[in-house]
């Protein structure tokens, strides 16, 4: 499955000194706002012990780690909303991807411009968080407009949408992010198709430099420190960033190749299979399944199944982070 986390941030906050770290790509990380005008795009793996042990079990001709894709996104500033600084094409790519990575300028160094022309991470925060809410507030209000003729009718459908919209309006004119309205599956899934900004999860990266490696920025959810010149913390954001996403890995594992397979937290075998072949779901039969360090401790997979640790599980099977599954179809 294609995943992708959007690097955020206000001009020189360290957005594509980051991308550049993390994918090892090189794109335009000048000390000026506006760089970075189009997205730039780097495939990531994710760090996981496991693929290589696999991989070196199985004597593997290939091993092919599980990927994030990140998005370099050119600096938001105050008013993009409103198309200020090239916003309205910023917010546009913003859109595109599954979750945010929201970098937070926590260093102080007079040679690199700040466009408040002061260091103060949670007034930054508070103005990409107004921008992404103030764009989502405008597609929200259109599609309420846009609802008038089948609220009229009387249409259920258009009735159950008006009333999460409306709650969604609320906490969006408050200035908060949709994620703040607390929205049950069904109505997210009922207005996803509005790919709202302030709905998708979010992380926020603290740049730090090595003299201000110990300060300590209170931030909502997830966050993670980052030392740009030592490269400390690029795993972790890797790691958290595939968390973010509710995501967990399966292996399969033989001779041609050892892979990692992205799958969503809960997925069941004939589901997790699609991650493989969409066919794998329709045709699902049964699949053979073993913890990875079981099967490592086993030393083959034929001693594993005399020590009955190889398990045939069917459709209704909940994979787990961590198996090493055959699917048979």
């Amino acid at each position: 499955m294609s995943l992708s986390i959007g690097i955020v941030g206000l001009p020189n906050v360290g957005k594509s000194t980051l991308f550049n770290a993390l994918t090892k790509k090189s794109v335009p990380a000048e000390n000026y706002p506006f760089c970075t005008i189009d997205p730039s795009v780097g495939i990531v793996p994710v760090p996981d012990e496991r693929v290589e042990k696999l991989s070196d079990f199985s004597k593997s001709a290939k091993t092919i780690p599980a990927v994030i894709e990140f998005v370099d996104i050119a600096g938001l500033v105050a008013g993009a909303s409103k198309g200020e600084g090239l916003g309205n094409k910023f917010l546009t790519n913003i859109r595109g991807v599954d979750a945010i990575a929201h970098v937070v300028r926590v260093f102080k160094d007079n040679s690199v411009i700040h466009v408040a022309n002061k260091v103060d991470p949670m007034q930054d925060i508070g103005v990409i968080n107004l921008e992404l809410a103030l764009a989502d507030l405008e597609i929200v209000s259109k599609r309420i407009i846009n609802l008038g003729k089948d609220l009229k009718k009387g249409d259920k459908e258009a009735i159950f949408e008006e009333g999460i919209l409306k709650k969604i309006e609320k906490v969006l004119s408050d200035g908060k992010m949709a994620a703040e309205a607390n929205l049950h599956e069904e109505e997210k899934l009922k207005i996803k198709s509005l790919n709202l900004l302030t709905l998708k999860p979010m992380l926020y990266v603290l740049n730090i430099s090595e003299a201000s490696e110990n300060a300590e920025v209170e931030l909502p959810g997830l966050s993670v420190k980052i030392d740009p010149v030592f490269e400390k913390g690029f795993d972790e954001l890797i790691k958290q960033s595939y968390a973010l996403l509710g995501l967990e890995t399966f292996f399969t594992t033989g001779e041609d190749e050892t892979r990692a397979w992205t799958i969503k937290i809960g997925s069941t075998a004939p589901v997790a299979g699609m991650a493989i072949h969409t066919d794998f779901k329709e045709k699902f039969i049964r699949a053979e399944v073993i913890n990875w360090q079981e099967l490592l401790d086993a030393g083959s997979y034929a001693n594993a199944r005399a020590k009955g640790k190889v398990r045939t599980e069917g459709k209704e099977y909940i994979v787990k982070d961590g198996d090493v599954v055959e699917f048979l179809i």
